[in-house]
């Protein structure tokens, strides 16, 4: 039973997740034959606050990039 975690910053609309979803089911059913009646994913909505890459938050680099 595979379980797939998957961690965006927040942003995503509810039709883009069904996206990504549906794109790892069928590649989990594709590249390693599993069940996607058993196949599970997880998004999770990460605030743009307490993601950090390259020392800062994404909101402080977002409004540097806006600036």
């Amino acid at each position: 039973m595979p379980f797939i975690s998957v961690r965006i910053v927040e942003g995503a609309t509810a039709e883009q997740k069904s996206e990504v979803i549906a794109g790892i089911t069928d590649v989990m059913v594709k590249v390693l034959g599993k069940n996607p009646d058993s196949t599970h994913i997880v998004i999770e909505d990460v605030p743009l606050e307490n993601w950090g890459h390259k020392g800062k938050s994404v909101a402080e680099l977002r409004k540097q990039t806006k600036a």
